[in-house]
């Protein structure tokens, strides 16, 4: 096991759910005492954000790291590369060659794969993901989880910056690149592990949720709705899921949810053993956000009524208000003071591809959004639309998510595009249903078929100005050069 140093809390003062930094007693075993053992570890699917991750944080703690995925590609690629990792690419037994000690297998992988069969076949040592992490980091350290249906991402960034800010060298992994680190793991050198906690299954042997592996001392629960149709059937199971985490907060920890979160009063509601903090925006909840400017780019924070400090910065929307309110109250958890915080957050870079401007052409700002779900969609046009008021907004929607691929949202996904002066979605051969049965629900829908088509009618639109927000959790096709180019 690698040498980590770990805290021992003397004294936690229940009535406020907080600690400070008195609180705490640091404790730096002599580093002898503990050896580690150099494995050599190859991952399935070493492109995707949460397993590049981990090799990064296994390169880190001396491991020869190699990997194969479906296809290798950058920014990971690249960010692995950097770091020594050798890449193969496509799924194939002689991948197992030099007969690796432990095989870290995705969640995208399933029996039938050519690799995941020669690992079982050869009787090599393999693991989930969640399950090596839980063992090989995060057992000796304080885990601040981050989940929830929106914006684990992007709080599990804000909460990172913030420690960083105040002195913390934690360790964290992050579902994307923060663009304050420039990286989306790392291993860190403090007791605190800021960590992305998916409701995502582990592995095709793994059913389980993978944050129910992390155990966290300070959870986050952002929201709650119903995602990843692939998997769970319906909302009350999804419910269940965020209630084994809930099981898993120590009864000294602290949940922090929204007050407005009627789904995750539900999963409280089947047991909690746990003090929790609500947060709010306009309104009474024990941490409040009170708005100075409406779309969110300035807030009061409040704690009791009473202001501790307002937030300044180029971020916009309730989504990202709320965001910010959940990493304050968990910063303040481990002693960080909220003003500490507050000043953190104003030099806070936000996520690659989380409304990031790639470019400005000719009058039209061009942006790359993560967007994989209907609220997610509605909550950044409206933040967007707040800040540039009655200037043109065209949303561009690749339905790529499995929630939105199977069909499950339609009303839904159509009424999220009512900020966007036109709404123009990708209907590819392979989606597997109609987006024009949308038509009927909005009227500023128009369906294309091709990259070519949304590229010609978004020429005809850049006459206008205005801004053009393309909205995927893929890569699009390469449609972000592509438009670049045509703009040009």
């Amino acid at each position: 096991m690698a040498y980590s140093r770990f805290v021992i809390i003397q004294h936690i003062n229940i009535s406020s759910h907080f600690i400070t930094k008195s609180d705490l007693k640091i404790i730096h075993p002599p580093k002898s005492k503990y050896r580690i053992t150099t494995l050599h570890i190859h991952i399935l699917g070493i492109c995707g954000t949460f397993m590049g991750g981990l090799a990064l944080i296994a390169r880190e703690l001396g491991h020869k790291v190699s990997g194969s995925d479906q296809n290798v590609y950058p920014p990971m690629s690249t960010q692995l590369e950097e770091q020594g990792i050798q890449l193969m690419s496509g799924y194939k037994a002689e991948n197992l060659a030099d007969k690796p000690d432990l095989v870290i297998i995705g969640n995208a992988l399933s029996r039938g794969n050519p690799e995941v069969e020669a690992v079982l076949n050869q009787g090599i040592r393999y693991i989930s993901g969640p399950q090596w992490l839980s063992e090989a980091v995060l057992q000796s350290k304080w885990v601040l989880g981050v989940a929830g249906t929106h914006g684990k991402t992007t709080t599990t960034s804000m909460l990172s910056w913030i420690l960083e800010h105040n002195g913390f060298k934690i360790g964290f992994l992050i579902g994307g690149i923060p663009m304050n680190f420039g990286i989306s793991a790392r291993l860190g050198e403090s007791d605190f592990f800021v960590i992305e906690a998916d409701e995502y299954d582990s592995a095709f042997f793994d059913k389980r949720s993978k944050f129910v592996h992390y155990r966290p001392r300070t959870a986050i629960l952002n929201n709650l709705e119903y995602d990843h149709a692939d998997i769970f059937p319906d909302l009350d199971a999804i419910k269940k899921q965020f209630h084994h985490l809930v099981r898993t907060v120590p009864g000294e920890g602290l949940i922090i949810s929204p007050a407005s979160e009627k789904n995750i009063d539900d999963v409280l509601a089947m047991g909690c053993w746990t003090p929790t903090s609500r947060t709010s925006i306009n309104a009474d909840a024990q941490w409040n956000a009170k708005l100075v400017n409406a779309d969110g780019s300035q807030f009061k924070v409040c704690f009791d009524g009473k202001e501790q400090g307002c937030v300044e910065w180029a971020l916009t929307g309730d989504h990202n208000v709320y965001n910010a309110m959940s990493a304050i109250v968990a910063a303040k958890h481990i002693g960080i003071l909220p003003k500490d915080a507050i000043a953190a957050l104003a030099e806070f870079k936000n996520v690659k591809r989380r409304m990031e401007v790639i470019a400005k052409i000719s009058g039209v700002t061009i942006y790359d959004d993560f967007a994989h779900h209907p609220t997610a969609i509605e909550t950044t046009l409206d933040g967007l639309r707040k800040q540039v008021g009655a200037e043109r907004i065209i949303a561009i929607v690749e339905p790529r998510s499995n929630t939105m691929r199977l069909g499950v949202h339609t009303e839904t996904l159509a009424m999220s595009l009512h900020n966007a002066d036109k709404a123009i979605l990708y209907q590819p051969d392979n989606l597997g249903w109609d987006l024009n049965g949308l038509l009927k629900y909005a009227g500023n829908i128009e369906i294309c078929r091709s990259l070519d088509e949304i590229i010609d009618k978004l020429k005809l639109e850049a006459r206008y100005g205005g801004h053009f927000v393309l909205m995927s959790n893929g890569s699009f096709g390469g449609i972000y050069q592509k438009l670049q180019e045509a703009l040009s």
